[in-house]
C-alpha cells in the first residue's frame, strides 16, 4: 500500500475519525485506524465498537491495500508537520512509513483483518435532512442530556421522527430541551430512537452546516449519517424515552418577555454569589421587572433587576441558575418569553417569535 497527499487534505479526515478512538481500549487494534486505499480513494475508519466513523479523501500516486495504523500517533505526527507539506505514506511488511520533506517516521501496524466492523445497518427508514438543520437541532438540545444516569435512556438524545418533522429532545430529569425542524421529504412514518451521548458528541463535531443534505438511515439498533466525505454510524440506546410531552407545562399562562442578553448577564453576575452546591437563584416577577436574588452560606448576597414586559405580580420562584443560563444560551432571539404557572411548577422558556425550540426548567425550593 502506498499513497501521497497534501498535509491539510490528510489532516481533515484524520481529525474527524481520531476522536472516536478511545484512549483506553479492550482490544489493541481499537487504538488503530483502518486505512484502505482503493481506486485512488483513501478511507480511514475509527471505532470504539459503539460509534464508527469513516472519512474519505482522494489520493495521488496510490497503490491499493489496507492496514491499521496507530491513530493518535499518526494524527499527532501529521498535525505537527509544516503547512503545505506533501505526505507520503507507504507500507513495508508490518511497518508504516510516513515521510514529509526531511521528516521520516516509522510506525508499527496491525493486520486489517483484526479490525472489527460494525454490522451492516438494515435501514428501516431513510430521511433526507439539511446538514445545517441537524447541526442546529443538536446544538440547541444536547446540553440537557444526562451524564451517567442510572436511567440509561436519559444518557442520550432522542430523535423523534414525525411525518414532516424531526425533533431532538434531551432531559436529565431536572430540565428538558426540545427543538424541531421541518423535513422536506416526509419521514415516512413515526419513529423514536435514542442516540448515546458519545455518538451525539461525535456527530456534533462532524457537522459543518452549509447547504448540503445528509442522508439518515435508521436501523433497528443503529443510526447511520451519510455525507459525501464521511459516513458516521452509532449504536442506539435500547430503551424507552419518557413521555416528554407530559413534562411541557400546560396552563403556564403568566408570561414574562425579556431581553435575552440582559437576563443572561444578570444571571451570570448573580450566580457568582449563589450556593456552590445548589446553584440556586430566586426570581421575583412584578409588573415591568424581574428581580434576581442569590445568596450563599457565607451570608453574601447578589441582587439584580431586569426590565421585563409583563403584568404578572407577586410571583417568586427558585431555579438552578446553570439550567436557566444553558437554556438562554441555546436560544437565538433577541427576546425570550418565560411562561410560569406558580412557584411549584416548571417554567417554559422559548423565543419570543416562535416556539420551535422549547426549554423546561424545574423549580428549586429555596
Amino acid at each position: 500500500m502506498r499513497f501521497s497527499l497534501q498535509r491539510e487534505v490528510l489532516l481533515k479526515p484524520l481529525a474527524q475519525v481520531v476522536n472516536v478512538v478511545e484512549r483506553r481500549q479492550t482490544l489493541p487494534v481499537l487504538a488503530n485506524l483502518l486505512v484502505q486505499v482503493k481506486n485512488g480513494q483513501l478511507s480511514l475508519t475509527g471505532t470504539d465498537l459503539e460509534v464508527e466513523m469513516i472519512a474519505r479523501a482522494a489520493v495521488d500516486d496510490a497503490q491499493d491495500g489496507e492496514i491499521t495504523v496507530p491513530a493518535r500517533k499518526w494524527f499527532e505526527i501529521v498535525r505537527a508537520l509544516p503547512d503545505g507539506s506533501k505526505v507520503v505514506v507507504s507500507q513495508s511488511g508490518d511497518k508504516i512509513t510516513v515521510q514529509a520533506g526531511r521528516s521520516r517516521f516509522t510506525l508499527a501496524s496491525l493486520p486489517a483483518n483484526d479490525f472489527p466492523s460494525i454490522d451492516e445497518v438494515e435501514a428501516t427508514e431513510r430521511v433526507q435532512v439539511p446538514e445545517a438543520a441537524l447541526k442546529e437541532l443538536i446544538e440547541r438540545t444536547a446540553f440537557a442530556m444526562a451524564q451517567q444516569d442510572v436511567r440509561y435512556y436519559l444518557n442520550g438524545l432522542l430523535f423523534d421522527l414525525g411525518d414532516k418533522t424531526l425533533r431532538c429532545v434531551a432531559t436529565d430529569g431536572h430540565r428538558l430541551a426540545l427543538c424541531e425542524a421541518p423535513l422536506e421529504s416526509g419521514g415516512g412514518g413515526k419513529r423514536q430512537i435514542i442516540v448515546p451521548r458519545k455518538g451525539v458528541q461525535e456527530l456534533q463535531r462532524l457537522l459543518e452546516g452549509g447547504d448540503r443534505t445528509l442522508e439518515l438511515e435508521l436501523g433497528r439498533s443503529h443510526i447511520r449519517v451519510k455525507r459525501d466525505d464521511v459516513t458516521f454510524t452509532s449504536k442506539l440506546i435500547d430503551g424507552r424515552f419518557p413521555d416528554y410531552e407530559a413534562v411541557i407545562p400546560i396552563g403556564a399562562d403568566r408570561e414574562v418577555k425579556v431581553d435575552r442578553e440582559a437576563l443572561r448577564a444578570s444571571l451570570q453576575r448573580a450566580a457568582i454569589l449563589s450556593n456552590e452546591k445548589y446553584r440556586g437563584v430566586r426570581v421575583e416577577v412584578s409588573p415591568g421587572q424581574l428581580k434576581i436574588n442569590a445568596h450563599n452560606p457565607e451570608q453574601e448576597e447578589a441582587q439584580e433587576e431586569v426590565e421585563a414586559d409583563t403584568k404578572v405580580d407577586g410571583l417568586a420562584i427558585g431555579f438552578n441558575v446553570n439550567y436557566l443560563l444553558d437554556a438562554l444560551s441555546a436560544l437565538r432571539d433577541e427576546h425570550v418569553v418565560i411562561a410560569l404557572r406558580d412557584a411549584n411548577s416548571s417554567a417554559l422558556v422559548r423565543e419570543a417569535s416562535n416556539d420551535r425550540c422549547r426549554h423546561v426548567v424545574m423549580p428549586l425550593r429555596l
